[in-house]
């Protein structure tokens, strides 16, 4: 795993030289919590203040900042793959002594790492000001193997929808689904306690409510029992995600057109 690792560090460095592009862009988190902030305290006031489905106000912001956090991290691999096949470079890049999906992950993980670190901070300082300090740090860590999980999870459908483009050479229409089954099942724009009592358990069963709800759920009522649900629906998901995407790649290898020359 050493050259993956190289890898690794390598996009890592590469991002660290550009730190100012990630610092404009972490703005969106700015924006989108602020935004947050006036419609929850509106919801909020007209119930009276109190908690909701067991959230306070401040607990559903501090939910949003991590959920948020998640989602603007992740980097776009499904489009850079597809646009290796449509210029043909993907004929480069597997003629190359790694596993493909491998390396892909390592980059991924590159361009995440220090997406994940800003946006925390930044969003992190918005939310504290505006409600005050973030839960108990003492979980921190737990939260940090969770997200760590939820990418994970996302890099697998990312990677298995990157592989499309191996046949169909266009997959904007999967990057869209895909999108929209986080936004509604992953509990990303709303945290899925506050959705009808019958679609919880179905919703929270989804990989996308492990890669999102689930560790921002812990981060903001952390407890073991939580921890440990959230670590066994990951887990799952992940062996069911890899044995696809190990499929999925030695399928579409085989029916691979490359363009390009």
């Amino acid at each position: 795993m050493a050259k993956y690792w190289a890898i690794f560090q390598a996009q890592l460095l590469n991002n660290i030289a550009y730190l100012g592009n990630f610092l404009a862009g972490s703005g969106m988190i700015v924006l989108f919590m602020f935004i947050f902030a006036q419609l929850w305290r509106a919801a909020y006031n007209s119930t009276g203040g109190g908690a909701i489905a067991g959230l306070r106000y401040e607990d559903v912001l501090w939910y949003l900042m991590l959920a948020e956090t998640i989602e603007l991290s992740k980097p776009r691999l499904a489009q850079a793959i597809a646009q290796s096949v449509r210029d043909g470079s993907i004929a480069y890049q597997l003629s190359k002594p790694y596993n493909f999906v491998i390396y892909q992950c390592s980059v991924g993980l590159g361009d995440s790492a220090l997406k994940v670190l800003i946006n925390a901070l930044v969003g992190g300082a918005i939310v504290w000001i505006m409600v005050g300090p973030p839960p108990d740090p003492r979980w921190w860590p737990l939260v940090l193997l969770l997200v760590f999980g939820g990418w994970l999870i996302y890099f697998c459908f990312t990677a298995l929808i990157g592989l499309a483009a191996f046949v169909t050479e266009e997959i904007r229409a999967f990057e869209w689904i895909y999108q929209k089954l986080i936004f509604i099942l992953g509990g990303f724009l709303i945290p899925l306690d506050l959705y009808p009592a019958w679609v919880q358990p179905l919703a929270k069963a989804t990989p996308f409510a492990q890669a999102i709800y689930g560790p921002a759920r812990f981060f903001v009522d952390p407890s073991w029992q939580r921890f440990g649900q959230a670590l066994l629906g990951q887990a799952l998901w992940l062996l069911v995600l890899i044995g696809l995407l190990a499929f999925a790649y030695q399928q579409s290898t085989q029916r691979l057109a490359i363009n390009g020359g």
